[in-house]
């Protein structure tokens, strides 16, 4: 018999797989099903999350100078947990058990700490913040879950079937078990033993402070010097292709991989009510219809398994869910999952106002996710790689290329770029020649009065090794949104992808481009039309009277070809027929007062248009 069947064997004994009869939909991950109308709970998802769990307690009892807060209100479990606190060097549960039903146990710290009475003192507040609290019941804690998420102080909680979201998001580490006496004693042995064990370690190197996590890693990308700075850009062309004659191979490879999108981007701006995703971009698919193509096509060509992670807020997920019925013949493993409402304000709400979406905070909320036990079932499933893919492009590409690249290399963090509309430069990338670049030589915002001065645009699409994310998620050293992060990784590289395959989707004036000539798309690709010379795609302006979906699609017969066209200014109460050919440099400007209708089949090049004589 195995180790891991003897610590299975021992969880069973301890009842921890034993659910409730209702089972939360954000817990379903940790099932492995029902009997006699009870949930039973994956014993091996709860053996990898207890373990991730006493791996980040041990790692902060490195530092002597790191405390604990246990949480507990059981009498069933109080003899147990002081027994395990008698032990090791921690805040009294007794004491903590009592702060906590009075609230503001945290955030009251810098209160009075005693007040004297005829017969007894009391305690209001530890007197000194804790570096993680550890709740054994959950039930019945909600202004510990709130006061610890406030004071950003992370918590290992137990979880069973039935704990509500808005808490069981907030928890950390969570270990999905029954909480009976028996299994409550197992964890207090083994955290015991994790606590002393590391204690032991200290003392046989001698004294002196530790450095934490977060010190560790800070003092690793120092110690890059300068190059922590720099940026390699490797040409998509230099990657080596799948070979396709070793299918087995392939399908061994994407196996690994989990597609992760966020969708709280909205389309307000553009008169859409409702999540960007279910905007329709070409022939009536949308963008999250092609996420989905593209990976049945792979699922299909390569008999492999890719889960689709999808991350939203509140107020859409409904909308995604629905539209989700329309896949259930599909052979694609879909996981949607609804973020909390202070993730949704974050996500959409900046100085812009709320039609203002920043589309670089969906690394925070894939970390969010990550951080709430997602991370370890991906593991356990033998999953080593994610796309975190950016909710604005449309043309973002689920590529078996390079991801092969990043398994030979053994890379850890990869973000796709694109080179701005320099020509030099776009020369440059297209002589299949890798360069190193400073990180002041990219820019996340692709506006065109913004990119000036820079040489890439980050697409804020990335590809990451999660086993280097578990490694570096216990410190909040890790920040996905800033592309400085990749010091942190072992080997992290930047990929320049052709401009068609960044395509993102903010104003009519983007879908004008997705929608015409200019592309076409096959197995959920969007594919560029060969017979454009220019390796840039046309600057597209519409004028406010073309900013809603339903005026764009009103003003539009047909749209125009565009495959010649360099750039495209229209301003004014302007009315396009069908067949319209455009080349060169096209400005038509309607004066106010006048309506200005382009007929059918004409053929504009290189022409300003400001009333119906000059067409």
């Amino acid at each position: 018999m195995t180790i891991h069947s003897v610590v299975i064997q021992k969880l069973l004994t301890t009842n921890a797989h034993i659910g409730r009869q209702v089972t939360t939909h954000h817990f379903k991950q940790f099932t492995y099903g029902f009997r006699n109308r009870q949930s039973i709970i994956d014993s091996d998802k709860t053996l990898i999350c207890l373990r991730n769990a006493l791996n980040f307690l041990s790692c902060l009892s490195r530092d002597p100078s790191s405390s604990f807060l246990f949480i507990n209100t059981n009498p069933l479990f109080q003899p147990i947990i002081d027994e395990m606190t008698s032990r090791v060097t921690s805040l009294s549960p007794e004491r903590a058990s009592s702060l906590w039903k009075m609230r503001g146990f945290l955030t009251n710290s810098c209160s009075p700490k005693k007040f004297r009475s005829r017969h007894k003192k009391l305690v209001f507040a530890p007197t000194k913040m804790p570096d993680c609290v550890v709740i054994f019941d959950t039930e019945r804690k909600s202004s510990v879950f709130l006061e610890a998420e406030r004071l950003g102080i992370p918590i290992v909680a137990l979880v069973d079937s039935g704990i509500p979201w808005e808490y069981y998001k907030k928890v950390t580490y969570p270990i999905p078990a029954n909480d009976s006496v028996q299994f409550v004693y197992l964890i207090c042995n083994m955290i015991t033993k994790c606590l002393m064990l590391e204690k032991k370690k200290d003392g046989a190197k001698g004294t002196g402070k530790k450095a934490t996590i977060k010190d560790q890693v800070e003092s690793t990308s120092e110690s890059k010097g300068s190059a922590s700075d720099e940026v390699l850009v490797v040409p998509y062309d230099n990657l080596a292709p799948m070979s396709c004659a070793d299918i087995a191979d392939s399908k061994q490879l994407l196996d690994k991989l989990v597609v992760v999108k966020y969708n709280g981007a909205l389309g307000k701006n553009m008169g859409f009510n409702g999540p960007k995703s279910l905007i329709e971009v070409k022939n009536g698919s949308t963008p999250l219809d092609l996420i989905v193509n593209q990976i049945q096509s792979l699922n299909s060509k390569y008999g492999c398994n890719i889960p689709l992670l999808l991350m939203n807020p509140k107020n859409t997920h409904k909308d995604i869910v629905k539209a989700l019925e329309k896949y259930s013949t599909l052979d694609v493993d879909i996981h949607p999952f609804e973020q909390g409402e202070r993730t949704q304000h974050e996500s959409f709400v900046s100085e812009g106002g709320e039609d203002k979406w920043q589309s670089s905070k969906h690394g925070t909320h894939f970390l969010s996710l990550m951080n709430s036990g997602t991370l370890d079932v991906l593991l356990a499933q033998g999953k080593e790689y994610a796309l975190v893919v950016n909710p604005d492009n449309v043309a973002g590409v689920v590529d078996p290329k390079i991801l092969n690249h990043l398994a030979q290399n053994s890379i850890e963090y990869c973000s796709e770029v694109t080179p701005t509309t320099s020509t030099g430069l776009i020369n440059f990338m297209a002589s299949s020649l890798q360069g190193i670049f400073k990180l002041e030589d990219f820019t996340s915002d692709h506006s065109e009065k913004s990119v000036k001065g820079f040489k890439f645009i980050d697409t804020r699409s990335l590809w990451l090794n999660l086993k280097a994310i578990k490694r570096l998620v216990v410190t909040s050293a890790l920040n996905l949104d800033n592309l400085s992060t990749l010091k942190l990784f072992e080997n992290s590289i930047g990929i320049s992808i052709p401009q068609s395959r960044f395509l993102p989707l903010n104003s009519t004036s983007d879908l004008f481009l997705l929608q015409s000539d200019l592309y076409s798309f096959t197995e959920g690709m969007f594919v560029r039309n060969d017979a454009r010379v220019s390796p840039s795609d046309p600057s597209i302006a519409l004028g406010p009277e073309f900013e809603k979906i339903s005026d764009f699609k009103r003003r539009f017969e047909t749209i125009p070809s565009i495959v010649k066209l360099d750039s495209l200014e229209v301003n004014g109460d302007v009315w396009f027929g069908a067949d319209i050919v455009l080349k060169g440099k096209v400005v038509i400007d309607a004066s106010p007062g006048l309506t200005l209708r382009i007929p059918d089949g004409v053929v504009l090049e290189d022409e300003e248009i400001n009333d119906p004589t000059d067409i």
